[in-house]
């Protein structure tokens, strides 16, 4: 009864996803849905594509081990990103007018920075979106009571999600991810509830969460410690800020003010409602405290899944698994989109000539959705086994080492160039794959933090050292529907 229900609430996302799809004319539509969307869908489709699996799944079995300490990277880190996109860069980015987040890059430093910070971009949402599939497959596995295997339920997943994505763009993803996010509250504030209940009341599970001291955020005062908290906390904080998924909801705004205002709502909502499901896993440890120590031991992903299938009925089955389908397919749509359109705009679009129909390029848009689409789904099969939460994490060094310097400095400091762009680029990466492969050098220095600080004295160095690299801006491309 259970796995049709589901089977029918992918059928009806799939149908939501084909009506908005009718509204895609251009590659505008397609890329950021026209710019026509109102803040309340730049709060929901924001808050919902960062609302994915780690975060149900990845993210409470995190807390449980090592308190709200051990996920300073994703919730606060993620949220605060969406936060300081807000305040700082989405008023300025608005403005340009562009497709994409590497179309800055191009008309900033030029078409070299542009393809390589395009690539870091693309490369890095292989992770994020791995850790989607992955739960996908999961899911499917843990409905189907094992008979349909993990990488099965990865394939069957990918394909819901693809079909509407496929033809409708950020317009399907924006409608489906509001659709999805009242799904995905609802659900998990009712199954909440009910554990809480289950576990004898709020009172007892905070008792134990206050008892296990997993309330304690800020770690040891040591030198050690605090570096390596700091570094996680901007892993995905500074990390995630040069990601066309996120400057996607940006670009899609009807207005400023909605770009500004939804991505700070949005990213504060996320935050506060990460702490939902790390009740939920508390719950569990007090509903069946010898079955959750067990999992805790085998797969602590497993914990809320298996809380809910053995302990709740049908109804409370239903919700749970409706909210984190929710959850991972507005997810995985957004992040299917963006390394496609960033792809067809800022690498293939090098080697065509000027005057290509914008009918041509919304087709190669396409074309690379279903192309990256395969490439995750057997990335995901062979990274099979692999934490979900450590999947997420690990995506957003490439970009906070590679990408974020640029941005940040041309957008702030004047006297950024091409030069400069390129060394940080250069050192960035350079240093932090050295201390990645070196484990005296990361075990004793957050890689990330190295490669950022590299970063940013490329930047300074090669801006005003003398210029060995001319310095180059090209336009960026005409968005067609827009302007």
């Amino acid at each position: 009864m259970l796995i049709f229900m589901v089977i029918a609430y992918l059928f009806v996302t799939i149908g939501i996803g084909l009506w908005a799809a009718q509204r895609v004319k251009n590659t505008a539509d397609f890329a950021i849905a026209g710019r026509n969307l109102p803040m309340y869908m730049i709060i929901t489709t924001t808050f919902a594509t960062w609302f994915g699996s780690e975060i149900v799944l990845g993210v409470p079995a995190k807390f449980i081990q090592g308190g709200l300490n051990a996920v300073v990277e994703d919730p606060f880190g993620a949220g605060m990103c969406l936060i300081l996109v807000g305040l700082f860069f989405a008023a300025k980015l608005y403005r340009m007018t562009l497709l994409t987040i590497s179309d800055y890059y191009r008309e900033r430093y030029g078409r070299v920075v542009e393809i390589i910070c395009s690539l870091i971009i693309m490369l890095s949402y292989l992770g994020w979106v791995s850790a989607q599939v992955t739960a996908l497959g999961l899911v499917f596995n843990l409905l189907s009571g094992g008979s349909l295997s993990i990488p099965w339920g990865m394939t069957i997943g990918v394909l819901s999600i693809l079909v509407y994505t496929l033809w409708g763009g950020m317009w399907s993803v924006a409608v489906t991810d509001f659709i999805q996010m009242i799904i995905l509250v609802l659900g998990l504030v009712i199954l909440s509830w009910f554990a809480a209940d289950m576990a004898g009341g709020a009172g007892k599970v905070v008792d134990l969460i206050t008892s296990r001291d997993m309330l304690r955020f800020w770690p040891e005062p040591t030198w050690h410690e605090m570096l390596f908290f700091f570094g996680a906390a901007i892993t995905m904080m500074l990390g995630s800020i040069p990601q066309q998924d996120v400057f996607q909801r940006v670009m899609s705004a009807n207005t400023e003010k909605a770009a500004t205002h939804g991505t700070v709502i949005g990213g504060s909502a996320y935050i506060l409602f990460a702490f939902v499901p790390m009740f939920l896993v508390a719950s569990a440890l007090l509903i069946m405290p010898e079955q959750a120590a067990e999992l805790l031991q085998e797969d602590p992903q497993k914990v809320l899944p298996t809380l809910v299938m053995t302990r709740m009925p049908l109804v409370m089955q239903v919700l749970f698994f409706g909210a984190l389908l929710s959850a991972i397919k507005s997810c995985a749509s957004a992040t299917l989109l963006a390394p496609s359109v960033t792809f067809t705009e800022n690498i293939w679009r090098q080697f065509r000539p000027e005057h290509i129909s914008d009918r041509e390029k919304l087709l190669t848009m396409r074309i690379s959705v279903l192309v990256f689409a395969a490439g995750v789904l057997v990335y995901s099969i062979k990274m099979e086994g692999t934490p979900i939460y450590e999947l997420v994490s690990s995506a957003y060094q490439v970009p906070l080492v590679g990408a974020f310097v640029p941005l940040v400095f041309g957008l702030y400091w004047k006297r950024a160039n091409t030069q400069g762009a390129v060394c940080a680029v250069v050192l960035g990466i350079g240093v932090w794959v050295v201390f990645m492969l070196t484990p005296a050098l990361h075990e004793a220095f957050p890689q990330q933090l190295a490669g950022l600080l590299s970063a940013v004295f490329g930047m300074v160095a090669g801006s005003l050292a003398p210029q060995m690299v001319r310095n180059t801006r090209a336009p960026h491309h005409r968005v067609v529907g827009v302007e």
